[in-house]
C-alpha cells in the first residue's frame, strides 16, 4: 500500500508515472518520464528526456544497448551482480577486462567491454564504494552513475540497464543508494533515452520508488 500511495503522490506532483501490476499484487515496474527542466550544479537549466524505469528483474535478461555492472576494483569478476553478468555473458567479458584494464579501476570510475552472450552490445563496469569497508562518500557512488553515462554517450548508447550499485554486499543503505542513483541520473546531461534500474527485492524497489517520488 505504501508503494501505491507513493506512485499516487508522484502522479499528483506532475510527473508521468505508470505502474505495471494490480493493486492486489506487488508492483513490479514503475516508470517516470522526467521531462521538466532541472537545475544543474553549474546553474544551467537542462530539459532531460531520459525515461527512468524500475523493475524487479534479472539484469542479465534485459534487452538494452548496455548493461551496467557493479564491479570490484580488480575487474576480474566477483559475487552478486558482477558474478551473474560474467556467468551469463561468458568468458569474452573477462578476457576484455584483463586486456583493457590490467590494473583494474579506481572506485567511482567506469569502463566498457563487450557484453558477450548478454542481450546487449556492451557492459559498462563501474567500481562502487564499499560502505562496509568505510567508503561512505556519497560522491563516490554518484560518480559511478555519472561515469557510466559518460561512457554510454561515448558508445552511442540509448538504452541502459543498471543495478543498485553498492547496495548489495557492499552494504550501502537502500534509501541513500536510491536517492543518489535517481538524483544523479536526473541531473546528468546524457543522450541515453531510457534507463532501467533492475532491482532485487521489494525493499529495494520501494526505496527507489520513494526516490522517484521526491
Amino acid at each position: 500500500m505504501a508503494m501505491i500511495a507513493s506512485v499516487a503522490r508522484a502522479m499528483s506532483s506532475g510527473n508521468m508515472v505508470t505502474a505495471v501490476g494490480s493493486a492486489s499484487a506487488s508492483l513490479e515496474s514503475v516508470v517516470i518520464s522526467p521531462n521538466h527542466p532541472r537545475k544543474l550544479s553549474t546553474g544551467e537549466d537542462w530539459t532531460g528526456a531520459m525515461k527512468l524505469e524500475l523493475r524487479m528483474a534479472d539484469i542479465t535478461t534485459v534487452e538494452v544497448d548496455a548493461v551496467v555492472n557493479a564491479a570490484n576494483s580488480r575487474m576480474r569478476g566477483g559475487g552478486g551482480v558482477d558474478g551473474a553478468i560474467h556467468r551469463a555473458g561468458g568468458p569474452r567479458i573477462l578476457a576484455e577486462c584483463i586486456e583493457r584494464y590490467p590494473d583494474g579501476m579506481a572506485t567511482g570510475q567506469a569502463g566498457a567491454t563487450t557484453a558477450g552472450d548478454l542481450p546487449a552490445s556492451y557492459v559498462i563496469h563501474v567500481v562502487g564504494p564499499n560502505w562496509n569497508a568505510g567508503q561512505q562518500d556519497p560522491d563516490l557512488l554518484a560518480s559511478c552513475y555519472r561515469e557510466a553515462l559518460r561512457v554510454a554517450d561515448e558508445l552511442g548508447v540509448r538504452t541502459i540497464a543498471l543495478p543498485a550499485v553498492s547496495a548489495g554486499i557492499y552494504g550501502w543503505p537502500a534509501d541513500s543508494a536510491a536517492e543518489i542513483a535517481v538524483r544523479t541520473l536526473r541531473g546528468t546531461p546524457s543522450s541515453v533515452q531510457h534507463a532501467i534500474f533492475c532491482l532485487f527485492g521489494q525493499r529495494m524497489l520501494e526505496a527507489f520508488t520513494r526516490a522517484l517520488d521526491a
